[in-house]
């Protein structure tokens, strides 16, 4: 846990944010490393498997929402954050106690999309005069 002097409380703040989204809250596991040399800090956290489709949200949205408040926390304390996302401990016991990411770090997640340009409707070519 972080002290005052040091910066925010990541794991606190991390736990509030994910906690709802989990059907069994006692499985989160949140690991805060925060670099002595600069102002980095690396969040990984993990949790069971079948919790992971309500933490992503449709599209990563819950995911990426969870990442910019971390992100604008950290710019105000004049941080930056990384968030690693790690498979549940069912997966790690798979391979052999090592939990493999899920998704890369937080840097690298894209944006979403907008939904293009609209779709042509046939009814609109068929108005064209000839």
């Amino acid at each position: 846990m972080a002290s005052q002097s040091r910066g925010p409380d990541y794991e606190e703040l991390v736990r509030f944010l994910v906690e709802p989204f989990l059907e069994s809250p006692e499985a989160l596991s949140v690991d805060c490393e925060i670099s002595s040399s600069g102002p980095r800090v690396w969040i990984r956290l993990a949790f069971d498997v079948a919790d992971k489709g309500r933490v992503y949200g449709r599209g990563g949205r819950n995911l990426q929402a969870i990442n910019q408040v971390l992100t604008a926390v950290a710019r105000a304390s004049g941080q930056s954050v990384y968030l690693d996302v790690y498979g549940g401990f069912k997966e790690a016991e798979e391979n052999n106690g090592s939990a493999a990411p899920i998704m890369p770090k937080s840097r690298t997640v894209a944006k979403p999309q907008g939904r293009g340009a609209p779709i042509l409707k046939p009814s609109r070519r068929s108005q064209s005069p000839e």
